[in-house]
């Protein structure tokens, strides 16, 4: 008997595989967030966000929050890992000089930053520390302002910020590891490495694989745990486990075999961007984006906080620009035909939206001081929304500019 999915669902699920919608749920469970944060019903809004549960023995025994931050936004790190896969290997990054253009520039975007910060930090030594909250680019909530605000402009902006928020955020995860976290866990990562190996294996479909290619059931009652189990040894291992997500992404075998209609990759994130649009990332957003917005004179008489706002904001916009422009013009790398550089300083305000990895860093950072960890906090929000606002200016303008040039080269409507 086959289970036959009601078309509501379908359409909604159809609607939800498109970046613009996705986008529009995404900010608006943030601005719930934010609202709830705000008022007086922000004592339970906490209390949801700090009860805690899973299991001890396994070390995720956490928080609801953690459980989207580091759970549901795997999934969504996921299909942004197997759409980069597809890009290197079909896409617009197979061409090295382009490819090397958004790396080049996520590294110049997180090193300028943190400079920036720690200028300003310079005569506080007791905020130096937070020198890491600005480098990081929240791929989220960025994709989905492009997504709301840049209707009409060229595919490989998209591809040039995927590829330019992953690097930032793998470096970012780097410097929480090397510059934040007390301890690594190498056990636990070589037992994720081992999982990785498998999953690598298991996605070659051949030999004793190929049952799993022809057995739907089975290859997710196979791949389910093995993802769970990866996803769970990266946690224990101190390491953010979103890279996991990532990983297994960048895994997906993107080639089909000659039983095949579609290959894994496709199948996979047609069947799960729902999921993620749908549910993983406004959860996430909810649970994520709720930061009290009190005091902001005090907010702003923060070093850290000033810091933070001047990284995000000036910092990321002057690294990502800058180093765009420099690497063009010192290497052989090269802009896709289709941008403008307009469009990249755009995109490089874009970077400035930063929350996930920005408000973790904050944690680690100021977990001794309440005060100031408060003060970061609200400046990653203001630092976020700045961004958001000035890059959707410069974007929406190049989006109404590029939709009125596609009218006129498509002449006047037939009478």
């Amino acid at each position: 008997m086959s289970f036959t999915v009601p078309a509501p669902l379908t359409r909604l699920a159809d609607s939800l595989r498109g970046d613009t919608v996705g986008g529009l749920v995404l900010l608006a469970a943030a601005v719930l967030a934010l609202v709830l944060a705000n008022s007086p019903a922000a004592a339970l809004y906490e209390g949801l966000r700090h009860f805690e549960f899973g299991p001890e023995a396994l070390h995720l025994h956490l928080s609801v929050e953690a459980w989207a931050a580091d759970g549901l936004l795997a999934v969504f790190f996921f299909i942004v890992g197997n759409e980069l896969k597809q890009e290197f290997v079909h896409g617009e990054l197979r061409n090295p000089r382009r490819a090397a253009l958004p790396i080049v520039a996520a590294v110049c975007g997180m090193v300028v930053p943190a400079a920036a910060y720690v200028a300003v930090n310079m005569a506080s030594p007791q905020t130096l520390g937070g020198w890491g909250i600005p480098m990081a680019t929240d791929i989220a909530f960025a994709l989905a302002v492009l997504a709301v605000v840049g209707r009409g402009l060229p595919p490989a902006l998209r591809t040039f910020l995927l590829t330019l928020a992953v690097v930032d955020d793998l470096g970012a995860v780097l410097v929480i590891a090397v510059f934040y976290t007390d301890t690594i866990a190498f056990g636990p990562l070589a037992g994720a490495a081992a999982g990785l190996a498998l999953f690598a294996w298991l996605q070659r479909g051949t030999g004793p694989a190929a049952a799993l290619r022809r057995r739907p059931a089975l290859a997710w009652a196979v791949y389910t745990p093995l993802a769970f189990a990866v996803w769970a040894l990266v946690h224990a291992g101190g390491v953010h486990a979103t890279i996991a997500g990532v990983a297994m992404g960048l895994l997906m075998r993107t080639s089909t075999h000659a039983d095949e209609e579609h290959s894994p990759s496709h199948r996979m994130e047609h069947r799960m961007r729902p999921l993620s649009a749908g549910f993983a990332l406004p959860v996430f957003a909810f649970l994520s984006a709720g930061v009290p917005m009190g005091g902001l004179d005090a907010v702003l008489a923060d070093p850290a906080a000033t810091g933070i706002v001047v990284g995000l904001v000036a910092g990321k916009f002057v690294g990502v620009l800058g180093g765009s422009w420099a690497t063009t013009r010192l290497t052989g790398a090269e802009l896709h035909p289709d941008l403008g550089w307009p469009d990249i300083a755009g995109l490089a305000l874009l970077t400035g939206v930063g929350f996930t990895v920005s408000l973790l860093i904050a944690d680690l950072s100021f977990a001794d001081a309440p005060a100031t960890l408060e003060h970061a906090k609200a400046g990653v929000l203001i630092a976020s929304l700045a961004a958001a606002a000035l890059a959707a200016a410069v974007l929406g303008s190049r989006s109404a500019r590029a939709r009125r040039a596609a009218q006129a080269a498509a002449g006047p409507p037939a009478a």
